[in-house]
């Protein structure tokens, strides 16, 4: 059997197409969710297509939101403690169909060095990584995410890398290494655009924002700094910022909810997926922290600013997404014509799920 180890809803949106490739190869794969997520998570499935989760490592009753850093130690025992309590019952579920059994972690958060220590320590069966070998060469930006990678790599028996940098990243790692071309969020991002989204009450043109990342939030001048560019850029074109409550409660703290209107610069709440992603696809340009997001418009065309140090993905960077390093000048320079960044979509360029699944089967799991 094969066994999704996840725990947010970004890590569903981009692990959905494989689960359901494989489910089509005609295995019965399953979602094993550690719950570092909770809002929205049922939402995120309704909308994929996927599943409830199989296995809840983190009782679903007692879970909640790991949206700050002191959360962390009690989510990581409470995974700990259901993976070793019901050890027996995750081997048997993994050999119930006879084939040979699979855990696939993705990216870059706690939960993917986690999936690779309980899949190969705990229960003793092979790894697969999706969104494998990606590298800022800091260990410390982005923290913890580089560190996660590199333990990752380490435990991981398949490696999927976007592209031949991430490849040539995992030179010494040990196991299998396919090159996929681009990541899955491709083709979640092609299947999301196809439904068409629901109607969302927006201004007829409009920049887009979300800043979430602890590096900007917990240093408010560096905060205010960005904010204040972006209500400065909103004279010209309107910005939605799509905020957390995590996001709304520092633009309190920080005494910067003067800062928005319902003309300019507009605040709303985030939109799930589905919602989103037509949103994003029809924004003038985004600024944004998230490296999901940077690899999105990467591949719609969207021009867009990454505010943050560094970044260890290289989509789009050079042509339509400029990384900030944390400027606000060179934020307000790409402010200034965002539009002649815009590239043509490259969606249909990548089909990065066909060759996972494509591996998968040649190695005799689907």
């Amino acid at each position: 059997m094969i066994a999704f180890f996840v725990g947010t809803t970004a890590e569903l949106i981009k692990i959905a197409p494989v689960y359901h490739a494989v489910a089509a190869r005609g295995r019965a794969p399953e979602l094993w969710f550690t719950a570092w997520h909770v809002d929205g998570v049922a939402e995120t499935l309704a909308d994929l297509r996927l599943p409830q989760p199989d296995v809840w490592l983190v009782p679903p009753g007692g879970a909640e939101q790991v949206d700050r850093s002191s959360r962390v130690p009690r989510w990581a025992a409470r995974v700990a403690a259901t993976a070793c309590r019901r050890r027996g019952e995750l081997r048997r579920r993994l050999a119930a169909d006879g084939r040979p059994p699979l855990v696939v972690v993705h990216g870059d958060t706690f939960s993917t060095p986690y999936g690779c220590l309980i899949a190969r320590k705990l229960l003793g069966v092979r790894v697969a990584h999706i969104e494998a070998g990606m590298r800022s060469g800091s260990i410390t930006s982005p923290f913890p995410e580089e560190l996660n990678r590199r333990v990752a790599s380490r435990l991981t028996d398949i490696h999927f890398a976007p592209t031949r940098r991430e490849v040539d990243n995992l030179a010494g790692s040990g196991g299998v290494v396919v090159e996929t071309g681009a990541n899955t969020v491709v083709d979640a991002v092609r299947a999301a655009l196809a439904t068409g989204g629901a109607l969302v009450d927006l201004p007829p043109e409009y920049g887009l924002a979300t800043l979430h990342r602890f590096e900007l939030l917990s240093r408010a001048d560096r905060f205010r700094e960005v904010l204040e560019r972006l209500r400065e850029a909103a004279e010209r074109t309107p910005i939605v910022y799509f905020a957390g409550l995590l996001e709304r409660e520092r633009v309190d703290s920080a005494g910067l909810r003067g800062l928005f209107d319902d003309e300019h610069l507009l605040m709303r709440p985030k939109l799930r997926y589905a919602q989103f992603l037509p949103v994003l696809a029809r924004a003038r340009f985004v600024v944004t922290d998230s490296g999901g997001l940077q690899e999105e418009c990467a591949y719609l065309g969207v021009p867009a600013a990454i505010h943050r140090k560094r970044t260890e993905r290289r989509q789009g960077l050079g042509d339509n997404v400029v990384l900030t390093g944390m400027d606000p000048d060179r934020l307000a320079s790409f402010l200034t014509d965002p539009e002649s960044l815009r590239r043509p979509s490259r969606l249909d360029d990548h089909h990065p799920t066909e060759k996972v699944v494509a591996t998968l089967a040649a190695l005799d799991f689907c």
